[in-house]
């Protein structure tokens, strides 16, 4: 399948076969259902019998109670075209049984089964899964510049940068075997918009791609901070690219939650306290962090964006000490109180923080290759923000210094003429506000679970009031969803990218862990209490007296135990099952 986007997926009651929609290539994958063996035959082997149908490429497989299951991608969108290359986004799939009966499983394993399918399901309808069959999508241009022949000559697989294949723990049999390898497709997870611009009648392509880390993925409150390989949480790089007359321009920054151990448990309030691991070795996965960080994109510019007060303030302290204990002179450090700064609407205060950051900018610059293939300049460092969730905040500077890039990047390929500013073409900067701005909602849904606060400012250059109200409706959703259902989201997280493997043989596993009795218990009397006090207020007695008292008692009651609830919070929040987060107490 490297050059089509099509094949033919056949099915018997012995083998799934996949065959490329090509009249040249007569190879054919064939499944074996019983064995799970993985081989190539040619068409003609294929029984006429089998049952056919389209699909556009295989995500992979996976084992759950009842046995092994092939997904594979059966809808697609295309996003557009990358220097001759076809990007397409994944946007429906399936997930075949190997198994024709699941007799032999008791009630308990179907139900257990039936879960793991809806957690499985549950991540392929989250938006933003993107796939090429004949170009690298998980490499940066820079990156791709700087191979061998030999490099260019693997598989997509084989080549792909392995923190941004989603797929990859689902292909892991395909990748034991090189000869199958035209048949597994990276499929990356995150963000790609493609616009074909104009302006002063030049006509040029600009692109930006979000790759979302595989490494340490998760839901908001249930993934902070980094693991003992140093890899950080909510970690996205963000290329934005620019394609005229051949030549081709790219400006990288990065995202990712503050690089040491902490954690944010969700316990029912609105702002959990963060918590600082105070035994574990903070700077051996702080430094392992950044030595990959520095190797991968150069030299470090952290701009931290979270309050230098309140409960966010220790955070940020301990951030800047351990970067000044590190002593790199690789790193550095740059705080900006967001909330502080551009409180009461004053939001061209941020105009101080690119002011502050110009010069180390100019410094990095952008790779650019000429219409010849020949490197012109290189992107030396990279811009590494963050907030506390790496969302909001961080997107809206984020937008602002790719704007930076872009403005001297059109002026030296020759489409913006001197003096001419990207703020002036009306047409283009509502095309660059408005895809930014769904980079941010992109981001925040896959973390956080809503769309972004503050895109307001992002589309429209201000902040408005529908804008706040925006935000605080889509803050109420979030609350709901931290607490009451990302748990789920976590652990269907987990069980796709493998960080939970499910044992065919041992059918005990961690969804059949039982409640505390308060979780079931307080809520049901508290919604009785509250109720009782509802009706004796409808349902009046011989005197006010009377009445007051039974109020009173029924409203003392449910308060009562809703600020039981609210105390032991972390008791009735929907936490995650199949794989034991850190707990900072």
């Amino acid at each position: 399948m490297s050059s089509n986007t099509t094949s033919q997926k056949h099915v018997t009651p012995e083998k799934f076969y996949i065959e490329p929609c090509d009249d040249r290539v007569d190879d054919v994958l064939a499944i074996d259902r019983v064995s799970t063996e993985v081989t190539l035959t040619v068409k003609k082997d294929v029984p006429p019998s089998a049952v056919t149908r389209t699909i556009f490429g295989i995500l992979g497989t996976i084992r759950l109670v009842a046995g092994s299951y092939l997904i594979v991608i059966t809808k697609k969108k295309k996003i557009g075209e990358f220097f001759n290359h076809v990007i397409w986004k994944a946007t429906d799939f399936d997930i075949l049984s190997y198994k024709k009966t699941v007799l032999h499983l008791t009630d308990i394993q179907l139900q257990d089964n039936k879960t793991f399918l809806s957690m499985i399901n549950h991540v392929l309808s989250m938006d933003g899964f993107y796939f090429s069959t004949t170009y690298d999508l998980t490499h940066t241009l820079q990156r791709l510049s700087n191979t061998s022949p030999e490099f260019q000559e693997m598989s997509l697989l084989e080549r792909a940068d392995q923190r941004f294949v989603w797929n990859g723990h689902l292909l892991r049999e395909l990748s034991a075997q090189p000869e199958v390898h035209r048949f597994a497709l990276p499929v990356l997870f995150g963000f790609i918009t493609m616009h074909s611009c104009s302006i002063n009648g030049k006509y040029f392509d600009w692109i930006l791609i979000s790759r979302r880390s595989c490494f340490r993925a998760g839901v908001r409150y249930y993934v902070r901070g980094i693991d003992s390989e140093g890899h950080a949480a909510n970690f996205v790089e963000t290329e934005q690219i620019v394609h005229y007359n051949g030549s081709k321009a790219s400006f990288v920054q990065t995202r990712g939650s503050m690089p040491f151990f902490w954690s944010q448990r969700p316990n029912l309030k609105y702002k959990p306290k963060p918590q600082i691991n105070q035994v574990a070795n903070q700077m051996d996965g702080f430094q392992r962090h950044f030595d990959s960080q520095i190797i991968t994109y150069g030299k470090q510019v952290i701009i931290n964006l979270v309050n230098q007060k309140g409960s966010e303030k220790p955070l940020e302290q301990t951030f800047a000490k351990m970067v000044t204990s590190l002593g790199n002179g690789n790193i550095r450090y740059i705080a900006f109180d967001f909330h502080k700064e551009c409180s009461k609407m004053r939001w061209d205060r941020l105009q101080i923080l690119l002011d502050q950051v110009a010069d180390l900018q100019d410094e990095f610059g952008y790779f650019l290759v000429d219409a010849n293939g020949k490197v012109v300049t290189n992107q030396e460092g990279i811009f590494r923000s963050n907030c506390m969730d790496c969302l909001d905040r961080t997107n809206v500077i984020q937008s602002l210094l790719a704007r930076r890039s872009l403005q001297a990047q059109l002026q030296r390929i020759g489409v913006l003429h001197v003096g001419q500013r990207i703020e002036e073409q009306a047409e283009f900067e509502k095309i660059y506000k408005n895809a930014w701005a769904d980079n941010a909602n992109a981001c925040a849904k896959q973390y956080a679970g809503t769309g972004a606060l503050k895109t307001d400012f992002t589309r429209t250059g201000k902040r408005t009031q529908w804008g706040l109200v925006l935000d605080g409706w889509n803050s109420l959703v979030r609350y709901y969803k931290n607490n009451f259902s990302d748990g789920f989201r976590q652990d269907s997280i987990d069980l796709f990218l493998g960080n939970y493997a499910v044992d065919e043989i041992d059918h005990s596993n961690p969804l059949h862990i039982q409640k505390d009795w308060k979780f079931l218990a307080l809520p049901i009397i508290m919604v009785v209490a509250f109720s009782m006090c509802i009706i004796c207020l409808l349902m009046a007695g011989d005197t006010w007296t009377e009445t007051l008292a039974y109020v009173l008692f029924w409203g003392v009651a449910s308060i009562g135990t809703f600020l039981i609830i609210i105390y032991n919070g972390k008791d009735f929040v929907d936490a995650p099952k199949l794989v034991q987060k850190e707990k900072i107490d």
